[in-house]
């Protein structure tokens, strides 16, 4: 078998079922797979996991690797797996997550023609996925709730990073700057933004769809956000570059609806109005998602999921502020959990 171009990085924690589904994902790629290898990187399961990815190994066209080290962490892992790659190109996605048939293709071909150091690319939903989890993608892409700056809008408020579960980057970059750092939160924006800060190219390829079963509970998804808005404090007090206007939208939205709600009770007659074109507000968002699902039952989900995200990275935003402001604490640790799960 030729030396693989392209080496794909997968870390994972007790995701049996759903390294089975992408494994099958890269299986089914529009791409020559004797150029690829697939690189699980385990990071210490408990479950099945190594029996589901040595069954596929010995099916699979291209070259399938499983590394295996104690709990440390998805950067620890990816770094294992980049340490053990042969390819020119690293890509990264994650365990919950299936490619899209030209995933790599189109990857691949903007390679060729931009020759960039590092790319990212959008995260989205299937049609089989649940109406919870079309309705937090729908949340988390949006222009409309996020701005795009997850990469799924050309007019993007905010400066786009690539995240792990959709992400590459030419091993010269690698052995140059190194691996991932230890945050608990936020590490794939603080190497993007490592990635940048050396000089490197970063290109968006807008048509690399990975598809991304999120958290399948609402607490998750809280518990989720809640850790994102924990992060951009911690990425802050590494670069102050990467606390953007925008990011002050979540937190500044929930003291203004505690305010509303407070001011409901002194002045019914000037608040009740905001109150009330703010549920509007909200309620034209979530027509227009269902519509965009084609499913009129996700406007029964849209309105809690779209506050939950604000809200919960708001509270997570204010919650870490106030402990580095006031207690001068670095790092912080929002809701703690092994990874993965």
């Amino acid at each position: 078998m030729p030396k693989p171009i392209i080496s794909i990085v997968t870390p994972s924690y007790n995701r049996s079922v759903e390294l089975d589904l992408l494994i099958k994902s890269i299986c089914e790629q529009n791409f020559d797979l004797k150029m690829i290898e697939l690189i699980i990187s385990d990071d210490g399961s408990t479950d099945d996991t190594e029996k589901v990815v040595k069954g596929w190994a010995i099916r699979t066209e291209f070259e399938l690797k499983y590394l295996n080290q104690k709990n440390q962490g998805p950067g620890r892992a990816r770094n294992h797996g980049m340490e053990h790659s042969v390819g020119d190109l690293i890509l990264f996605i994650d365990s919950d997550c299936e490619a899209d048939s030209d995933w790599i293709k189109n990857i691949y071909d903007c390679f060729l023609k931009e020759n960039f150091d590092a790319c990212g690319g959008p995260d989205g939903a299937r049609g089989d996925f649940s109406l919870l989890q079309k309705a937090i993608d729908f949340s988390m892409t949006s222009f409309l709730t996020t701005g795009g700056m997850r990469g799924h809008s050309k007019n993007m408020i905010a400066k786009f990073y690539p995240r792990t579960h959709n992400m590459g980057l030419k091993k010269k970059v690698f052995e140059k700057i190194g691996g991932f750092g230890n945050l608990r939160h936020g590490q794939d924006i603080e190497y993007s933004n490592r990635i940048l800060s050396n000089g490197s190219k970063i290109t968006f390829v807008p048509d690399a769809l990975v598809y991304h079963r999120r958290r399948t509970t609402i607490r998750q998804f809280f518990k989720q956000v809640f850790n994102w808005g924990v992060a951009r404090i911690n990425l802050f007090h590494i670069d102050k570059n990467l606390l953007e206007p925008i990011h002050f939208l979540p937190a500044l939205s929930l003291l203004i609806s505690i305010s509303v709600l407070v001011g409901c009770f002194i002045l019914p007659n000037v608040f009740y109005p905001i109150l009330i074109i703010s549920s509007y507000l909200i309620l034209i968002i979530s027509i227009y998602g269902s519509l965009k699902y084609k499913s009129i039952f996700m406007i029964f989900y849209l309105p809690v999921i779209i506050p939950i995200q604000i809200f919960g990275y708001g509270l997570g935003f204010i919650w870490a502020f106030l402990n580095h402001s006031i207690l001068n604490k670095r790092e912080l640790v929002g809701f703690k959990k092994k990874y993965y799960q």
